[in-house]
């Protein structure tokens, strides 16, 4: 294993496994085909085609394919098709920041295929001349991926919310950080990537931010989704990465990323090219 394996799990899919999602004329995700006749007969929203699923052309406005995908999804946590509901609504749109197609629940997001948003905050302390990462290990209840290793913070951007704001709301809420420390995280160049996984597609866009904790900075988590935090040497931290499978996929990717702006993975790595090739300019 290297950190290669690591960033091509999370770019790794088919999609001659799925077909196009649309809306209004536009793809904006995508289907696996073995669920293509469990939604089709969903008559007055989906229609099904030989070559793409698109939401019903009658459902005009975001607030009419809002209703009408809540109705669906709520139909297929019933048949448990899906799990982990969050009631937590992410928005189906063209791009970042424009106004949304639809709103949609988390939980559904990748049995659609639909590009999702999320914050991932490094957090980290120097000691002379060490560097050292803070690392949050997920509680076994999760719904996804308990007991893996995690950013120090990390969630999903919902709808109603900047960037910003809910970094701060994340950091209050994993790590108990006030919210005058968690403004002094630094943005840095977003991630992006895509997998396919149990549920579907993830074609997802990380914003992560670099903050500098001061030694006696201890975490406490509120909201019962971390089980522990370390304070492990980043030689620790890569090594891990690197060798093992015990950190959340998508959470490799930041902590590779962190490696090599901060200089610790460096330009003379065999695989470095590639890596920086991949993180920055995925297929998808």
């Amino acid at each position: 294993m290297s950190f290669l394996d690591r960033v091509r799990e999370c770019n790794s899919y088919d999609l001659a496994n799925y077909l196009p999602f649309v809306v209004d004329g536009i793809t904006v995700g995508h289907v696996r085909k073995s669920l293509i006749d469990g939604l089709g007969r969903f008559r007055n929203i989906f229609v099904v085609r030989p070559d793409s699923i698109a939401m019903a052309s009658d459902l005009r406005s975001p607030a009419d394919r809002t209703a009408a995908m809540a109705f669906v999804v709520n139909a297929l946590v019933d048949e448990g098709v899906v799990k982990g509901v969050r009631n937590e609504r992410y928005p189906v749109a063209t791009a970042f920041g424009e106004d949304p197609m639809l709103e949609m629940e988390r939980a559904a997001v990748p049995l659609f295929g639909v590009r999702a948003f999320g914050i991932h905050l490094n957090g980290y302390v120097r000691s002379g001349n060490d560097t050292l990462m803070w690392v949050a290990r997920r509680s076994m209840n999760k719904p996804t991926y308990p007991g893996k290793l995690d950013q120090l913070v990390a969630g999903g951007q919902p709808v109603g919310i900047s960037l910003s704001d809910n970094l701060v709301k994340e950091c209050w809420e994993e790590a108990f950080m006030p919210e005058a420390l968690a403004r002094q995280a630094v943005p840095v160049p977003p991630i992006s990537y895509c997998f396919e996984c149990d549920r579907g597609l993830r074609p997802n866009v990380l914003f992560c931010y670099d903050l500098e904790l001061p030694m006696d900075f201890q975490p406490h988590n509120t909201d019962l989704e971390v089980e522990q935090f370390h304070l492990w040497p980043i030689e620790r931290v890569m090594d891990i990465v690197a060798t093992t499978g015990d950190f959340k996929a998508n959470c490799n990717l930041v902590a590779i990323d962190f490696f090599i702006r901060h200089g610790f993975l460096a330009s003379n790595h065999p695989d470095y090219l590639e890596l920086v090739d991949l993180l920055y300019h995925p297929a998808y």
